[in-house]
């Protein structure tokens, strides 16, 4: 089996991280894997939305493998395969792409966290838009106990997405935290018991995937790309981004369906 699953269902795409022996664990395979799986995702008309989660009950991700991806970086260790060699034939390009960092990709991405999600696991969780955790789901992001820094985007994502004190907390102690905790402060939108996990994320996937796709794609171009900006920059791509869709196929339809009493039929145009 790859170390990453890939399907698509009905304008979904569902990416499984697929090493529950390893909790998940980052390896050059799954890199390589997920870097292709994000651009056929952004590039695919017909997918609208996407699910990230991992394999069993136990892991989402556990970060990155420290016997098999870590030494290829450090050069503790010489690539041995032919998966090894892909990804360091541009590590920079394959790292940034699959953990979306800064890859842009502006359609919506669920995440069904299922377990523990620490180091690179949190990091990638941070690039997603609807966060939906199992009970059971822990988080943290434990470089700095190692010597390590989160260069995963966790030193910038990560205060801008919850309060700065408790981003410096999780960053500077390395210390987990519960999936309780996460919902408490903002982390994740959603809490559920295990054998729930997926249904519910698939119910925000559909809802989703009901909403016009251009609108969804320029929300969330318009609030990475401003995000820390002055306002009066960011109010002007977001003027750039809005009339893209005001003249759009999708932007006549909407109002058109809600006067005829019925549901719009989106095409991306």
């Amino acid at each position: 089996m790859p170390d990453l699953l890939y399907e698509k269902r009905d304008g979904i795409a569902i990416l499984t991280l697929n090493r529950p022996d390893h909790r998940n664990a980052f390896s050059p395979e799954m890199m390589v894997l997920l870097a292709e799986a994000w651009v056929d995702f952004r590039d695919d008309a017909t997918l609208r939305v996407a699910i990230l989660t991992g394999a069993g009950e136990k892991a989402f991700c556990a970060g990155g493998d420290l016997a098999r991806l870590m030494p290829l970086f450090t050069g503790a260790r010489q690539p041995s395969n032919d998966w090894d060699r892909r990804l360091m034939e541009d590590p920079a390009t394959v790292m940034s792409t699959a953990l979306l960092r800064p890859f842009e990709l502006y359609k919506p991405i669920v995440s069904a966290i299922n377990g523990v999600a620490v180091a690179g696991g949190t990091e990638i969780l941070q690039s997603t838009d609807i966060r939906v955790a199992s009970r059971l789901a822990s988080f943290g992001l434990s470089e700095a106990q190692r010597g390590l820094v989160p260069g995963g985007g966790s030193m910038v994502r990560l205060p801008r997405q919850i309060p700065y004190c408790k981003a410096m907390e999780i960053l500077l102690t390395g210390d987990r935290m519960s999936a309780e905790e996460a919902l408490r402060i903002g982390f994740v939108n959603e809490v559920v018991e295990p054998e729930r996990l997926m249904d519910r994320a698939m119910e925000f996937a559909r809802r989703l995937a009901r909403n016009a796709p251009l609108a969804l794609r320029a929300i969330k171009e318009a609030v990475l790309r401003t995000s820390g900006m002055p306002l009066e920059s960011a109010y002007q791509i977001e003027n750039e981004i809005s009339a893209k869709v005001m003249t759009s196929n999708d932007a006549r339809e909407g109002p058109k369906a809600f006067m005829e009493k019925r549901e719009p039929v989106f095409e991306g145009e």
